[in-house]
């Protein structure tokens, strides 16, 4: 049976949690780190109830392919290559996400803007995690190790990393959860990078474990998560 398009994004979640299964696609562009991590926590039991469906991706000779097919996850190349012409791999992302029913979009790492239908199909159900603490060091620009680079610069003496719901901007939606770490004035780029990602590896599933166990509410435009 099909999901209801009626039912709110919060009926959505609870009605997945009730039923023991919340259906995950993943889209990914470069190594997959974050992918895999989340992959890890369900194989050794950490992550339950939750189902990987799929992974998106634009560079089929990218890390997180690799990921996706050794664990046995459905991939989906969808590019300018496989679907030349205007709106047509938008048109694709579309059909893969309604054909899978999905409760949750869980981006990790996909260097394109998310098209906006695809927003207005799942709102409040895609999520992204970002290396940083948003608001700050966030936006167009601010990707990858440019953002470390950017924290180094302005002296920052903390980061982290911030899971957040998508909408049409750039690192822009809700904050859902945080994870801060203190800096050193000597830490370099690569330095902050290592020291975030060890906090992205054990953030996500966290966040996503809290979606699968009906933890996530928003209430007043704020997102109230208990991630532990």
């Amino acid at each position: 049976m099909g999901r209801n398009p009626c039912l709110q994004t919060q009926e959505i979640f609870f009605l997945s949690y009730l039923l023991g299964m919340l259906k995950l696609g993943f889209m990914a562009s470069g190594g997959g780190s974050n992918f895999q991590a989340i992959l890890n926590r369900i194989a050794d039991g950490s992550l339950q109830g939750v189902s990987p469906e799929f992974l998106i991706s634009n560079n089929s000779k990218c890390g997180a392919v690799e990921k996706a097919q050794a664990a046995g996850v459905a991939v989906r190349h969808v590019s300018s290559v496989t679907h030349p012409g205007p709106g047509l791999a938008e048109q694709e992302i579309l059909r893969i996400i309604q054909d899978s029913q999905i409760d949750l979009l869980v981006l990790a790492g996909y260097m394109k803007k998310i098209p906006d239908a695809v927003i207005a199909l799942l709102p409040d159900r895609i999520i992204n995690i970002h290396p940083a603490l948003l608001p700050s060091f966030g936006g167009p620009g601010h990707w990858g190790h440019h953002v470390h680079e950017a924290v180094v610069a302005a002296g920052a003496r903390v980061s982290g990393a911030t899971v957040h719901f998508v909408d049409g901007d750039y690192d822009h939606g809700k904050i859902i959860a945080q994870r801060a770490i203190p800096l050193s004035s000597e830490d370099t780029p690569d330095q902050v990078a290592a020291k975030v990602l060890v906090q992205e590896h054990d953030l996500y599933w966290r966040v996503v474990k809290a979606f699968a166990e009906g933890r996530v509410q928003i209430r007043a435009g704020r997102v109230i998560c208990d991630v532990v």
